[in-house]
């Protein structure tokens, strides 16, 4: 399988895609808590596409603190923005801690509408195996998304109103790009 992308280096970042992160909630007091969309403000990415899909390379990194709250359904009440900024806050200093967000691909095949990629993963400082599928579109859009389990990387999940609410382990990361 070819990929739809002529051969050559893409820049993907925030000018042209989106990658974001979904969290949810849980534990006794979870209905006071909502479900998060956050979107990465500040990234950038490096597809090396390549007739043959073993050759592509993909790389890319984040500004751990440009995390912002898009989106929080669910909860007693609708979250205004001094909630949003209280959330990025607390994903700066407690969650993430400042520390480096990054990918790179080791190995990716072709698959099914697009491409299955093998990488490493660096978050709070731990760097691990992850893979994920990427759909690549006939336009050459890339798009996909990959649970992430925090506590396997080091990170405990948050937790507030003495551990009743929650935001459950695994997050949703996903990817939305034209490159150009």
């Amino acid at each position: 399988m070819r990929v739809p992308l002529p051969p050559g280096t893409y820049a993907l970042g925030p000018e042209n895609g989106t990658l974001s992160v979904r969290t949810g909630r849980t534990g006794a007091a979870a209905k006071a808590g909502h479900n998060l969309l956050i979107h990465v403000t500040s990234w950038s990415a490096t597809f090396e596409a390549a007739e043959d899909p073993a050759r592509a390379r993909i790389t890319l990194e984040a500004d751990p603190t440009s995390l912002r709250v898009r989106e929080g359904t669910g909860g007693m009440q609708s979250l205004d923005d001094d909630d949003k900024a209280g959330i990025e806050t607390t994903i700066d200093e407690e969650v993430l801690e400042r520390r480096a967000i990054a990918f790179h691909s080791t190995s990716i095949a072709a698959a099914d509408g697009g491409l299955h990629v093998h990488g490493e993963l660096t978050l709070g400082g731990t760097t691990k195996p992850i893979e994920l599928d990427l759909a690549v579109g006939d336009d050459g859009a890339l798009g996909g998304s990959v649970v992430v389990k925090q506590s396997d990387w080091g990170i405990a999940p948050y937790s507030t109103l003495f551990g009743t609410l929650k935001v459950v382990d695994e997050v949703e990361v996903s990817l939305d790009a034209h490159p150009a």
